[in-house]
């Protein structure tokens, strides 16, 4: 439908109601000259939304706006004093206001009732912000450059009487007048008039297929180009590290969109550049997957500076990357082009993590990208969801789909880890964990919560700290149990033994301490990062363990010490410098983020509905080719292990 379309729909439903209509993204935005209308026959405004199946937002325009200083204290009137509201923001441009708290429900009220009386006093749309239990300057960083949070502005804003901010509207270019126009120019290219109707679909892998990195899936339309991940190698070189765009001959101003699964940087870590190279269309992702997709971004490139390595992209491109960012809801439906819709749901792998459905064309075809799965029982997140309305491509990973790619059951699992930390303190050890900052790291931290019988400090080190922060801010992201303590105030990440590590002189008194403790370190793989400094200065002692928890690519130095290598050669003051493996070294197989063979045999036998076409992508080539085979055999469905750059035509 195009926007002219739905501007006609509306117009006929609402009438002299309406002052304007536009697009915001896959969004359509209404202006209303009665407030107080709408506030009282909201079931309009639900059932149009049904009819043209799109979000709408509604707006009372600038001059149905309370001033800021008078806003709040009507805010302070209507919500309770038990939410502790923390904070207030306001933003012109999207008419928002940001009502910080540490109870939503409260702020929220039952079925919106609080929110809806906030817009109808004030004319603000309020938007509800859980306050970080855990400070993290990410999120502060991401809501400054989403919310146009400025501390200057921003006090102009709250002291300024009505005359004064009303002329913030005619500032040429802040942040989010940019940010406005950003979305109105996506939204225009939406809801654009098709060219025909879409029939043929093509989907090429520019990296990710028969390998585990760079994940990159050009999925193409007669009408739409969009790129379903971006990822890079963090443990390959050369050509090899990135997408091949070539394979794709696509000039990247005829790139419509790109759709991020999750945050880790072998799915996102290339975005940046897209941006440092002209891209200035749409990033569809969660709401986590972009507040962390940030911090490992920016990560990166502090990584490269210290490495003395050239970095890919600059803290501009990054910024560039949150203001084109539109965040989803799971199971919320987006147009994306004239022929795409896009809609979220839960993968189990890490925080915000999904499972991208593209429906194509009106019911030409619909396909799955899973990107990185879990469908099992793990302490964080419930297991990928299976049930969509239609499915007839699926493309998932086989990380694990090798023919022995069976990992011992969660309880299991977490009695070895903690038999292992056992045996070590005993002997008056010290435990390094190499973990990815996203996912595995909590996941191994709630564990220990659990085990409080092992009462030795346990110490967060690199992103850890920050990424902690960014879940306590999402708990509706996590399984019910976390979620239902979240809400009850018995948050598990502030459990008393958790402590973060500041510095490199803290790091060295942890390394040169005497007293058994746990260290829980990135970078996963031990590719960079703080863990190589700990590695120093504990491999030389045999009392010390290493235990890997997560995958270990090829080329990676985690890699060569699981499989035996005895010395390494790290930088140690500018300097190479060899150091000798006397610490024991043990993998816990369990702790994976991934599905092994068994889940995601028992995914595909669950999906409903079934596929008629399977990819296997995302795993070394022999694992890919071998899951495939199995899924042939035991459900008779056609599964294939495609190659990099190979066109394949799904509809």
């Amino acid at each position: 439908m195009e926007l002219k379309d739905i501007k006609r729909t509306i117009e006929q439903r609402l009438g002299d109601k309406v002052t304007k209509i536009v697009a915001e993204g896959p969004r359509i935005v209404v202006y209303v000259n009665n407030r107080k209308y709408f506030t009282e026959h909201m079931d309009e405004i639900r059932d149009l939304a049904l009819q043209l199946k799109k979000r709408i937002i509604l707006r009372s325009g600038v001059s149905g706006l309370l001033d800021p200083q008078s806003a709040i204290k009507k805010i302070n009137k209507i919500i309770p004093k038990e939410a502790n509201i923390t904070d207030i923001n306001f933003d012109p441009y999207f008419e928002n206001v940001y009502i910080e708290a540490e109870k939503l429900g409260m702020v929220i009220g039952k079925h919106g009732e609080t929110l809806n009386e906030v817009w109808k006093q004030t004319g603000w749309n309020a938007q509800v912000v859980r306050k970080p239990q855990i400070n993290s300057e990410i999120v502060d960083s991401v809501r400054k450059t989403i919310m146009g949070i400025n501390t200057e502005t921003q006090r102009t804003i709250n002291l300024a009487k009505r005359k004064e901010w009303k002329e913030l509207f005619e500032e040429p270019k802040n942040l989010m007048h940019e940010r406005q126009e950003i979305l109105q120019d996506i939204g225009n290219k939406i809801y654009r008039s098709p060219l025909s109707p879409p029939d043929w679909v093509r989907i090429m892998p520019l990296g990710g297929a028969s390998e585990v990195g760079r994940s990159c899936f050009l999925l193409k339309t007669p009408e739409s180009n969009i790129l379903l991940d971006c990822g890079i190698n963090v443990a390959a070189q050369g050509k090899n590290r990135f997408p091949d765009f070539r394979a794709a001959d696509l000039a990247i101003d005829k790139l419509d969109a790109v759709i991020i699964s999750h945050a880790h940087m072998d799915h996102c870590g290339f975005l940046p550049y897209l941006f440092k190279y002209g891209y200035r269309g749409p990033v569809y992702c969660t709401e986590p997957t972009r507040d962390l997709m940030t911090l490992l971004l920016i990560d990166a490139m502090k990584v490269w500076e210290k490495n003395e390595e050239p970095a890919l992209y600059s803290a501009n491109d990054i910024r560039e990357v949150i203001k084109h960012t539109i965040t989803l809801d799971y199971e919320e439906v987006a147009n994306i082009t004239p022929d795409m819709k896009l809609t979220f749901y839960n993968a189990g792998h890490i925080l915000g993590s999904s499972i991208i459905h593209i429906h194509i064309g009106d019911g030409l075809h619909n396909l799955v990208y899973t990107g990185d799965i879990k469908f099992g029982d793990v302490r964080l997140l419930e297991p990928a969801n299976v049930n969509f309305v239609r499915v007839e491509t699926l493309v998932i990973e086989g990380t694990y789909g090798g023919k022995n790619d069976e990992q011992p059951n969660r309880r299991d699992a977490e009695e070895n880890l903690i038999k292992k930390i056992q045996e070590t303190i005993e002997r008056k050890g010290k435990i390094l964990i190499p973990a990815f900052a996203v996912g595995r790291s909590q996941d191994v931290m709630l564990v220990l919560e659990r085990h409080r019988e092992i009462n030795v400090p346990i110490y967060l080190d690199g992103m850890i700290w920050e990424t902690t922060g960014i879940h306590t801010i999402y708990p509706e992201y996590l399984n019910s149990y976390l979620k239902n303590r979240t809400y009850e105030g018995d948050n598990p990440f502030l459990y008393e033994n958790f402590h973060q590590v500041k510095g490199m002189k803290e790091r060295d008194e942890l390394i040169n301490s005497p007293d058994p403790a746990i260290i829980i370190a990135t970078a996963g793989m031990m590719t960079g990062g703080p863990v190589l400094e700990y590695l120093k200065g504990l491999s030389n002692d045999e009392k010390n363990t290493l235990i890997f928890v997560g995958y270990q690519a090829s080329g990676s130095l985690g890699k060569e010490i699981q499989t035996g290598q005895k010395e390494v050669i790290l930088q140690d003051n500018g300097k190479p410098k060899r150091f000798e493996i006397k610490m024991q070294i043990s993998t816990v197989d369990g702790f994976s983020g991934h599905a092994d063979k068994k889940q995601l045999l028992g995914y595909i036998k669950k999906i409903n509905p079934k596929p008629k076409r399977i990819f296997v992508v995302h795993g070394e080539k022999e694992k890919c080719i071998n899951f495939a085979y199995a899924i042939n055999k035991f459900f008779g469905i056609d599964a294939t292990a495609p190659q990099n750059f190979d066109g394949l035509r799904i509809a």
